[in-house]
């Protein structure tokens, strides 16, 4: 009888190959295994919803089989929760993990004051599962619910610091050169990752653009799983870019990966669509955070006045200060938007830098970082052609940003 290693690496040939002589090169999503009458049978869906759903089906029927057998150990809620991170709580119901990345208070404050942002709340921005382990193979299956404007997601795979496969709902799928307005599936997804030999350190990134419930994550029977600890923590507050607004991979996040180059774990608070929102300052985190990030403005300069805005930044940045007096606090200020010449009761694009510069006057703890040249002046950066960065724009952002942080 094969083993699960074995049936894991019989996962074959995908347009971009999952294994290659039972190295991980890609992601379960167009083939999934079971086995069947001691036989293998490989299924190809044609059909986008009807594949997820069969390759959720198949990976549940196999990871039934393994249990029965006695050769994968599913993880519990003490383990889930020693290994996550970027979570400010994770709970267990009937249908699996829920995690959280806003306390209940926050929560309670968006919900009393924008049902949509309420809603983005529970979209897993910064969410991650990082430990060590010897197993040599990882399941993992989900069901996910709108948690944004889009509908594309990804869970990224890492396995000492290098991708060995994802789990989303687009790959095999033709997407539009403008992807963040593509109408994907929901629902039900499972995957099967190999993690190769020995010990190492796996990391599985959440998707910043939906709310997944983790049914189940389960490693080899007898293999040994370690939390891996992270000492520092970087709070990170803004709108839909800091959120992730359109990175594909969430590894790719900029300020996830800005967390990572600091040695910290990242909190992420932003929302997509907010501006400088005090009552959200005000509120204390039950940790003291060695960083801050704060990226506003973007949205502030099309819908605020001066007065208004003015106002919020000023009274926001002095929380922060006053909550975290020993914390770095870093105030990014907008990057480049192809509408910025357009005319808005606040005054010019390029005013804002110097409006936030002009609220942090005086606040010891706070450094202004320039972002209007993070990422370059070019719509091939940008997945809407427009605002929000892709994969590229945020690498551009992310290794751009770290060298002036470097300099601070």
């Amino acid at each position: 009888m094969a083993s699960l290693e074995q049936r894991v690496n019989l996962l074959s040939i995908h347009r971009n190959n999952i294994f290659a002589c039972g190295k991980p090169v890609g992601y379960l999503d167009i083939f999934s295994v079971i086995k069947m009458r001691k036989s293998i049978q490989i299924f190809w869906f044609q059909s986008a919803q009807s594949r997820f759903t069969k390759e959720y089906e198949c990976v549940r029927m196999k990871n039934n089989l393994a249990k029965e057998e006695g050769e994968i150990m599913k993880l519990n809620i003490t383990q889930v929760r020693e290994i996550a991170k970027g979570a400010v709580r994770v709970t267990e119901d009937k249908d699996g993990f829920h995690f959280y990345r806003f306390t209940k208070e926050q929560e309670e404050l968006y919900y009393n004051t924008n049902k949509d942002f309420y809603e983005k709340t529970f979209s897993t921005a910064g969410v991650r599962l990082t430990f060590k382990t010897d197993s040599k193979t990882l399941f993992l299956k989900t069901t996910t619910t709108k948690g944004s404007s889009r509908t594309y997601f990804s869970f990224d795979v890492f396995v000492d610091g290098k991708p060995v496969g994802y789990l989303d709902n687009f790959s095999g799928v033709e997407l539009p050169e403008k992807y963040p307005q593509a109408n994907l599936p929901q629902g039900g997804f499972g995957g099967a990752f190999s993690l190769g030999e020995g010990e190492k350190t796996v990391c599985v990134y959440f998707p910043w653009s939906v709310q997944p419930v983790v049914e189940e994550i389960s490693i080899d029977d007898g293999a040994f799983i370690e939390p891996v600890k992270t000492e520092k923590k970087l709070l990170a507050f803004g709108d839909s870019i800091t959120h992730g607004y359109d990175a594909l991979r969430p590894s790719m996040r900029y300020v996830g990966r800005l967390a990572d180059a600091l040695g910290a774990e990242e909190v992420n608070k932003a929302i997509g669509g907010e501006h400088f929102f005090p009552a959200l300052a005000e509120t204390k985190e039950d940790f003291q955070p060695e960083y801050i990030t704060v990226a506003y403005g973007t949205n502030d300069w099309f819908h605020k006045s001066y007065e208004e805005f003015m106002t919020n930044c000023k009274t926001f940045y002095t929380s922060l200060s006053e909550n975290y007096p020993e914390a770095k606090i870093y105030a990014f200020t907008p990057i480049w938007r192809k509408d910025l010449n357009i005319k808005k009761e606040i005054g010019k694009f390029e005013d804002m830098e110097n409006y936030i510069r002009e609220c942090v006057e005086g606040l010891r703890n706070v450094t202004v970082v320039s972002g209007f040249d993070l990422v370059p002046e070019d719509e091939m950066y940008f997945a809407d052609r427009s605002l929000h960065p892709n994969d590229e724009g945020f690498d551009f952002y992310f290794k751009n940003l770290y060298k002036k942080l470097r300099a601070c």
